[in-house]
Protein backbone atom coordinates (compact mmCIF):
# COMPACT_ATOMS: atom_id res chain seq x y z
CA UNK A 1 0.00 0.00 0.00
CA UNK A 2 1.21 3.50 -0.77
CA UNK A 3 1.00 6.48 1.53
CA UNK A 4 -2.34 8.14 2.19
CA UNK A 5 -2.56 11.72 3.42
CA UNK A 6 -5.55 13.82 4.44
CA UNK A 7 -5.82 17.54 5.29
CA UNK A 8 -6.53 17.94 9.02
CA UNK A 9 -7.28 21.03 11.08
CA UNK A 10 -6.18 20.89 14.72
CA UNK A 11 -7.84 23.44 17.03
CA UNK A 12 -7.62 24.64 20.61
CA UNK A 13 -10.96 23.99 22.36
CA UNK A 14 -10.92 27.34 24.17
CA UNK A 15 -9.19 29.90 21.94
CA UNK A 16 -10.15 28.25 18.64
CA UNK A 17 -6.61 28.93 17.36
CA UNK A 18 -5.73 26.27 14.79
CA UNK A 19 -3.36 24.94 12.18
CA UNK A 20 -3.98 22.81 9.11
CA UNK A 21 -1.56 20.26 7.67
CA UNK A 22 -1.54 17.12 5.56
CA UNK A 23 -1.44 14.18 7.97
CA UNK A 24 -0.14 10.74 7.07
CA UNK A 25 -2.71 8.02 7.77
CA UNK A 26 -0.84 5.51 9.93
CA UNK A 27 -2.83 2.37 10.74
CA UNK A 28 0.14 1.12 12.76
CA UNK A 29 -0.18 4.05 15.18
CA UNK A 30 -2.75 4.13 17.94
CA UNK A 31 -2.56 7.84 18.76
CA UNK A 32 -2.06 10.83 16.50
CA UNK A 33 1.00 13.06 16.49
CA UNK A 34 1.84 16.61 15.45
CA UNK A 35 5.00 18.68 15.89
CA UNK A 36 5.14 20.03 19.46
CA UNK A 37 5.86 23.56 18.20
CA UNK A 38 2.59 23.62 16.21
CA UNK A 39 0.52 22.31 19.11
CA UNK A 40 2.09 24.79 21.54
CA UNK A 41 1.70 27.66 19.05
CA UNK A 42 -2.10 27.24 19.15
CA UNK A 43 -2.10 26.93 22.94
CA UNK A 44 -2.39 23.16 23.39
CA UNK A 45 -0.81 22.31 26.73
CA UNK A 46 0.58 18.91 27.70
CA UNK A 47 -1.60 17.05 30.21
CA UNK A 48 0.91 14.27 30.89
CA UNK A 49 3.30 11.85 29.25
CA UNK A 50 3.00 8.37 27.75
CA UNK A 51 5.47 5.71 26.67
CA UNK A 52 5.29 4.67 23.02
CA UNK A 53 6.91 1.91 21.02
CA UNK A 54 8.48 3.34 17.86
CA UNK A 55 8.54 1.64 14.46
CA UNK A 56 12.13 0.50 15.09
CA UNK A 57 11.12 -1.26 18.33
CA UNK A 58 12.64 1.32 20.69
CA UNK A 59 10.50 3.03 23.32
CA UNK A 60 10.25 6.76 23.92
CA UNK A 61 8.28 8.99 26.26
CA UNK A 62 6.29 11.87 24.77
CA UNK A 63 4.10 14.61 26.17
CA UNK A 64 0.41 14.34 25.24
CA UNK A 65 -2.44 16.84 25.11
CA UNK A 66 -6.01 17.21 23.91
CA UNK A 67 -7.28 19.12 20.88
CA UNK A 68 -10.24 19.35 18.51
CA UNK A 69 -9.62 17.77 15.11
CA UNK A 70 -11.53 18.27 11.85
CA UNK A 71 -11.09 16.18 8.70
CA UNK A 72 -13.36 14.80 5.99
CA UNK A 73 -16.44 16.58 7.39
CA UNK A 74 -15.93 15.14 10.89
CA UNK A 75 -14.92 16.96 14.07
CA UNK A 76 -13.76 14.97 17.11
CA UNK A 77 -11.83 15.50 20.34
CA UNK A 78 -8.48 13.75 20.20
CA UNK A 79 -5.39 13.01 22.30
CA UNK A 80 -2.20 14.17 20.53
CA UNK A 81 1.42 13.22 20.94
CA UNK A 82 3.74 16.25 21.05
CA UNK A 83 6.10 15.03 18.35
CA UNK A 84 9.59 16.25 17.47
CA UNK A 85 9.66 19.55 15.59
CA UNK A 86 9.86 18.91 11.86
CA UNK A 87 8.21 15.48 12.17
CA UNK A 88 5.47 14.52 9.75
CA UNK A 89 2.03 14.74 11.40
CA UNK A 90 0.29 11.36 11.66
CA UNK A 91 -3.34 10.41 12.14
CA UNK A 92 -3.67 7.16 14.07
CA UNK A 93 -6.41 4.55 14.23
CA UNK A 94 -8.23 6.06 17.22
CA UNK A 95 -8.91 9.19 15.15
CA UNK A 96 -10.09 7.14 12.18
CA UNK A 97 -12.37 4.91 14.25
CA UNK A 98 -13.77 7.87 16.21
CA UNK A 99 -14.66 9.56 12.93
CA UNK A 100 -16.21 6.35 11.52
CA UNK A 101 -13.57 5.85 8.84
CA UNK A 102 -11.50 2.91 7.61
CA UNK A 103 -8.62 2.77 5.14
CA UNK A 104 -9.38 1.34 1.71
CA UNK A 105 -5.90 -0.06 1.01
CA UNK A 106 -6.63 -0.89 -2.63
CA UNK A 107 -7.67 2.66 -3.55
CA UNK A 108 -5.51 4.41 -0.91
CA UNK A 109 -8.50 6.36 0.38
CA UNK A 110 -10.59 6.64 3.51
CA UNK A 111 -14.07 5.12 3.45
CA UNK A 112 -16.91 5.90 5.82
CA UNK A 113 -18.23 2.88 7.72
CA UNK A 114 -22.00 2.48 7.32
CA UNK A 115 -22.76 1.98 11.04
CA UNK A 116 -21.10 2.14 14.42
CA UNK A 117 -21.30 -1.10 16.37
CA UNK A 118 -23.00 -1.08 19.78
CA UNK A 119 -23.39 -4.82 20.33
CA UNK A 120 -21.82 -4.63 23.76
CA UNK A 121 -24.26 -1.87 24.70
CA UNK A 122 -27.22 -4.03 23.61
CA UNK A 123 -26.01 -6.79 25.94
CA UNK A 124 -25.75 -4.33 28.83
CA UNK A 125 -29.26 -3.02 28.14
CA UNK A 126 -30.68 -6.54 28.59
CA UNK A 127 -29.38 -6.73 32.17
Amino acid sequence: MGLTHVPVTVSNFITRDSFTANFLIDTGATDSMAPASELKRIGIEPVGTRMYELANGQTAEFEVGDAKVSFLEETIPLRFIFGPDGSEPILGVIALESAGLVVDAKNQTLTRIPTFKLKAMAELAKR
